[in-house]
């Protein structure tokens, strides 16, 4: 493992290279970096906090691995209930950083998630890897995909249930993009409620809800414990879709600059670690399995982190678009179009009333050049175009340019 710790940038020369960079960060940090005339970051300890799935490894293998220390922090990685809890610690400064939903921290900057304060999304921190889970007592009866659910739905009139993780988050959104794309309204036609990722498997075990959208390793979890089966994953909704990001507040970036560069220098480099090889990846499952991390058995986690998947109905696949960490920085980048998704569809659902200024906002949020900067020292492409195209499930085509006619575009909406 000491050759893959080892890079060609020591702790000095990359805070330094990247504070040359900051040259492209807003007028106030700047010229925060200068005054502070150091490489050495202001704040020694940070809390990052996280929810247990598996998409919090980068934050939870920076600290394993040492990455944080060699950058010159010691990153404590604080494991929370709920996204709510994620949400108030970081508004109130409980938690310098965290793994967070991205539409968590649009909506709190934007005032749609409870308490409004300026936020910062630092980088990427995976794409895909979350899934659509359907109750084994629907799936029993056929209702196995969207298609299926929605004619199922039709013929048996009663109240369904699905769940998200939180209001504004990634899951809200993927299973209210998925429940629409098979023609259900999930405003009018089915009831969504929230319930924290850990707590998915046991309220559907109880009977609490027909389906939800959660991250890995409660979709896999449910299939091991035979309650659930996957219907679909997020990345069959839309491949290499934004997931989760190391989200702060601005008031952290800008009063700690070299601190949030040395995080974000240590979760990058982790990152790069986890994508390097399967024996990273299982050491990665390994570890996150753990009681102090998400506390389940590590083979929930082992096996769709390689892209091995099942179903819970008899179908096994490999899967090319599993959970990346890295993907030779593709990953990472906080792309301006990721974060006006989200918005276009705040908007499309009702949770803001009228067409934001879509580019502003995610260019006061996405914190690019400051990205740019730090990959850059460590060697890390970048690319060159924040805007970049996707074609979702539906066909429909996403690519930052229109966000007002594409969030109107739809014929399910609010």
């Amino acid at each position: 493992m000491t050759d893959i710790l080892k890079t060609s940038f020591n702790r000095r020369t990359v805070l330094q290279a990247a504070a040359v960079g900051a040259a492209g960060v807003s007028p106030a940090l700047r010229s925060v970096v200068y005054a502070a005339g150091s490489d050495a970051p202001e704040k020694k300890e940070v809390k990052i906090g996280f929810i247990p799935l598996t998409d919090c490894a980068s934050v939870v293998m920076a600290n394993v691995l040492g990455f944080d220390k060699k950058y010159g922090v010691t990153i404590v990685p604080t494991k929370e209930a709920s996204w709510a809890g994620v949400r108030d610690k970081l508004v109130n400064g409980e938690l310098d950083l965290a793994h967070v939903l991205y539409g968590l921290v649009y909506g709190v900057h934007m005032g749609t998630a409870g308490p409004k304060k300026d936020m910062a999304v630092l980088m990427s921190l995976n794409h895909n890897g979350q899934a659509i889970t359907l109750s084994k007592a629907l799936a029993d009866k056929g209702a196995v995909d969207g298609p299926s659910l929605a004619k199922f739905m039709a013929a048996n009139k009663r109240d369904y249930t699905f769940a998200g993780t939180f209001p504004t988050g990634t899951h809200a959104m993927w299973i209210h993009y998925w429940l629409a794309a098979a023609g259900i309204n999930p405003l009018s036609g089915a009831r969504l409620i929230t319930v924290p990722p850990p707590q998915m498997v046991a309220n559907m075990r109880v009977g609490n809800m027909d389906g939800f959208c959660v991250g890995e390793p409660w979709n896999h979890r449910a299939i091991m414990d035979g309650i659930g089966v996957t219907a679909n994953t997020t990345q069959d909704i839309w491949r290499d879709h934004p997931e989760k990001v190391l989200g702060t507040t601005a008031e952290f970036t800008q009063k700690y600059p070299n601190t949030t560069r040395a995080v974000m220098m240590a979760v990058l480099e982790a990152s790069r670690w986890i994508d390097a090889g399967l024996q990273n990846k299982l050491k990665m499952a390994e570890t996150v399995a753990q009681r102090a991390y998400i506390n389940t058995g590590v083979e929930a986690i082992n096996q769709r982190i390689l892209g091995r998947y099942q179903n819970g109905m008899d179908k096994t696949w490999d899967d090319p678009n599993h959970m990346k960490f890295f993907n030779d920085g593709l990953v990472n980048f906080p792309y301006l179009s990721d974060g006006m998704w989200f918005l276009t569809q705040h908007k499309r659902w009702g949770l803001i009333k009228s067409h934001p200024d879509y580019l502003a906002i995610a260019k006061q949020i996405n914190q690019v050049d400051l990205y740019k900067s730090v990959a850059t020292a460590m060697g890390i492409s970048v690319p060159k175009d924040p805007l970049r195209s996707s074609k979702l499930m539906d066909g429909v085509v996403w690519d930052g340019k229109n966000p007002a006619k594409y969030a109107d575009s739809f014929a399910i909406k609010a």
